[in-house]
Parts: structure tokens; C-alpha cells; sequence
């Protein structure tokens, strides 16, 4: 992206956004759009609005100009005033005048309301809510498209960064042997201790200095053994998976298990395990590195990166000498971006829809895998599937990303098209929660999306 043409716009431009949705990522962005050159926050919306009255007096906006409203007479009025609109109607804030839609609520059926209307009153859509994005963001994408409008991943998030390294990396003419990123919190190693931690869990790992290197071992032996020390330790999280289907479904990449192999890995050795003949089994797979470091050592911060083919050797010893991340080998290098700033981010990838039309991701999004779940204990007929917690995971159950299909008969429902419903059947431990299992809602908006989206998948 060439920011400077982008700046100029940007300063020349009036952008009116409303964001959805003020938890961390909403907050984030309507502190730092308000100092964004172009966008003006003309509403927000929560389900408790007056949290979103308070991230925008935090963000700097006078208290009086934070106006709570209630219906379209009075958003009106309260735009006329030049004030805020602060709301918990979503669908309220895609009929005021305003140019983008930040979709952030985290609800997969609110989220597809949100972009669905939006898109119905010509907004261009920023979408944040991966939970929806990863069940019907594909039909979105073709339905902006159709109507000249964006739907766009955001920057700031995962997605966003990796799919536009991994177009920067074609661009270049690098042939991509993975694409991935550093799941949310590293595996810090105090070596004094011999405890590793992650985020607020920590696991006593004695004698793990000397799985801190691979030595002349096998690489993918040393993963092994240090996913067996660390199991105490979550390793892998259904989030990471909905943001890699996303990037695989956008660039048009593969899964080479369907539940990730999550390395617990050094920086310096993803160029090593992230390629065929080390973890993988063939070239063009997307994955997630559980970064392994110690307190006094770099992160990468949830950031991304892409593995790819050493293809003129020579150059690749040269860049190794400066630094580079390139395999013992010398066939593969890894290329990083160690930037995940959330909302702090956002403005270029609406700034972008709104004055070029242009996505932060591809306009070649398919369906082509889909995050499904399976069982990890037994499941009884009756069981209310919610996703919960950080990570919106449903409890009792794995995520896996498997080739997208038509949600009919037998097949496996998408993993965010669950959560709310309740299971028809039991489903035994090891097993896909299939859609004859589950009962089906009388009216969803995400299942009615999904069911347009499918007439172009295979029924299997």
C-alpha cells in the first residue's frame, strides 16, 4: 500500500464511520479515529450504551456531545447538532448518512445483521467480526462487489496483515510455502525456573533447556517433545483457526491438518518447520506458531509472517548475513511482519474503502474451507452450544478447518452457526457436530445467509 497518496486523500476527505460494538477492538479504534486524519465518528453502537458513551469521552469527546439516542427522529436530530450518536440499536446506525460500517460486536448472528443491512443501504462494511466473516464472509464479498461497495477484513487484525504480506510476496515473485501467524501470547521460558508461561498460566517444564534448541536432532522430533512437556498449556484456540480460514479462504491457500500443527517454535526456526519436509506435508498451507522465547527476548507480538522458497540461493546467503530468517538448509526464508496494533490500525483499511474502493484483503475471497467443530468429550441431545470466554470458544468441543461444503443432510455446521442452538442428538466424543444433530433455528440471519451462500458449494 502507498500511504502517501493515501494521506493526501485523507486530508482532503470527510469519511463519516459508525463503529459496533465497543469492547476492546471498538474502543481502540474510536480513540485512534478521532485523530486520524479524514474520519469523523458521526455513531456508535453497544448493547450498553452507556460504555460507549465512555470510550468516546476517553477518545476525547466532550460529554455533552455524546448523545444517547432512541430511534431514527432522534439520530437525526443528534447528527443535525453536530453531536454523536451513542445507541444498542444496530440496525439503526446502518440508516444514518454516513459512509462506513465497523462491525466489532464478536456476535456471529448480530455481525451478520450488522453487514447484511449495511450492505442493503450501501455502506461499505469493515468487518471485525471473524465469527461471522468465517461463515459467510465470502457471500459479502460478492454481494459489495455487485453493488460497488467494499466489505473488507481490517488492519490491525491477523487477517488483514497476512493477506496483505502474502500479495506483497507474489507480487515479488516469492513462491509461498506457508503462510502464518504467532497465536495470541508466546510461551515465555525462564530458564532460571524452568517455567513456561503463557498469558496468566504458567507450567513447570524441568529439564526444558534442552529441548531450547534442535541441535543435529530432528526438528519436528524437538516440536514433539516440547508440545508433550508444555500439555498442561492450552495449544491451540478456535480463534486462531477462524483467522487462518479466513487468510486461506482469501489467498486461496491450503490446511495441512485440520487442526493445525502449532508449533511451540523459536523465531529463528519457523523457516525450518513451516515447509514441506519439515512439518508439512506440501507447499502453500496456512498454520500458527505458539512463539517460544525467553522474558528478555523479542516478540513478535501476534504478528505474521510467510515462509518462502530460496529460490536464488545466493541473494538468500546474502540477506541471512544481514540478519534474515532462512533455514539451516538454505531453501526457505521467512518473511515477518511483527505488527498486530488492533483498532490502533484500523484507520488505513477504512480509509481506503471509502476513498479508493479498495479492500484491505483480495477480491478473490471463495469458500473454501469452513471452521467446523468436533467433540472433545461426549455431547448429550439437549446441550445449548454458546461460545464463550476470549477466545468465543464452545465448551466441549475442538475446532477444525475442513474443505467447505453445502450445510445440508449430514454435514458438518460451521462453527459460529452453533453457538446458540441446541443439539437434537447426542454426539459422541472424536465426532463433527453435523447439522442433523442440531436443532435448527426457526429464523437466523446467519443460517438464512448461509443457505444462499451454499448454492455454490458442493453437497457431499
Amino acid at each position: 500500500m502507498h500511504y502517501g497518496s493515501l494521506l493526501a486523500k485523507a486530508r482532503e476527505a470527510h469519511v463519516r464511520i459508525a463503529i459496533i460494538g465497543l469492547g476492546d477492538y471498538g474502543r481502540s479504534l474510536a480513540f485512534q479515529a478521532r485523530r486520524a486524519p479524514g474520519l469523523e465518528v458521526v455513531a456508535v453502537c453497544d448493547r450498553d450504551p452507556q460504555r460507549a458513551r465512555a470510550a468516546l469521552i476517553a477518545a476525547g469527546l466532550p460529554a455533552d456531545r455524546a448523545a444517547i439516542c432512541d430511534g431514527l427522529p432522534a439520530a437525526t436530530a443528534a447528527l443535525q447538532r453536530g453531536d454523536v450518536v451513542v445507541t444498542d440499536d444496530g440496525d439503526l446506525v446502518a440508516r444514518l448518512p454516513l459512509d462506513v460500517v465497523v462491525e466489532a460486536t464478536g456476535h456471529p448472528e448480530a455481525a451478520a445483521r450488522h453487514a447484511d443491512l449495511a450492505l442493503r443501504e450501501g455502506r461499505h462494511v469493515v468487518m471485525v467480526s471473524k465469527e461471522a466473516d468465517s461463515v459467510v464472509g465470502p457471500l459479502f464479498a460478492a454481494r459489495a462487489r455487485a453493488a460497488g461497495l467494499v466489505y473488507t477484513p481490517v488492519d490491525g487484525d491477523q487477517p488483514s496483515l497476512l493477506i496483505q504480506l502474502a500479495l506483497w510476496a507474489r507480487t515479488c515473485g516469492l513462491t509461498i510455502l506457508s503462510a502464518a501467524k504467532s497465536s495470541e501470547y508466546d510461551f515465555v521460558f525462564d530458564p532460571a525456573t524452568d517455567i513456561v508461561t503463557c498469558l496468566n498460566r504458567s507450567a513447570p517444564a524441568p529439564g526444558f533447556g534442552a529441548l531450547w534448541a534442535f541441535g543435529d536432532r530432528d526438528p519436528a522430533g524437538v516440536v514433539a517433545a516440547r508440545a508433550k512437556a508444555l500439555q498442561a498449556l492450552p495449544q491451540r484456540t478456535v480463534a486462531d483457526l477462524t483467522e487462518m480460514g479466513i487468510v486461506a479462504n482469501a489467498l486461496g491457500l491450503g490446511v495441512d491438518r485440520a487442526d493445525f500443527h502449532a508449533p511451540i517454535a523459536r523465531t529463528g526456526e519457523i523457516p525450518d518447520l513451516l515447509v514441506p519436509g519439515g512439518l508439512l506435508s506440501a507447499p502453500g498451507s496456512v498454520d500458527v506458531v505458539n512463539l517460544l522465547r525467553r522474558p528478555d527476548e523479542f516478540s513478535l507480538a501476534g504478528g505474521v509472517f510467510v515462509t518462502v522458497a530460496c529460490e536464488d540461493r545466493h541473494t538468500w546467503e546474502v540477506l541471512r548475513e544481514k540478519g534474515h530468517l532462512v533455514s539451516r538448509d538454505g531453501t526457505a526464508a521467512t518473511i515477518v511482519n511483527p505488527v498486530h496494533l488492533l483498532g490502533v490500525q484500523s484507520a488505513t483499511t477504512i480509509l481506503l474503502a471509502a476513498l479508493e474502493r479498495r479492500t484491505s484483503g483480495t477480491d478473490t475471497t471463495a469458500p473454501l474451507v469452513d471452521l467446523v467443530a468436533r467433540a472433545r468429550v461426549p455431547l448429550k441431545a439437549g446441550t445449548l452450544l454458546e461460545a464463550q470466554g476470549h477466545h468465543h470458544e464452545i465448551p466441549g468441543t475442538d475446532g477444525e478447518l475442513r474443505p467447505a461444503r453445502a450445510v445440508t443432510g449430514s454435514a458438518p455446521v460451521p462453527f459460529y452457526m452453533l453457538s446458540g442452538h441446541r443439539l437434537r442428538a447426542d454426539v459422541s466424543a472424536g465426532d463433527l457436530v453435523t447439522l442433523d444433530k442440531v436443532e435448527a433455528p426457526a429464523e437466523s440471519m446467519l443460517w438464512r445467509l448461509r443457505a444462499e451462500m451454499d448454492a455454490s458449494l458442493p453437497a457431499r
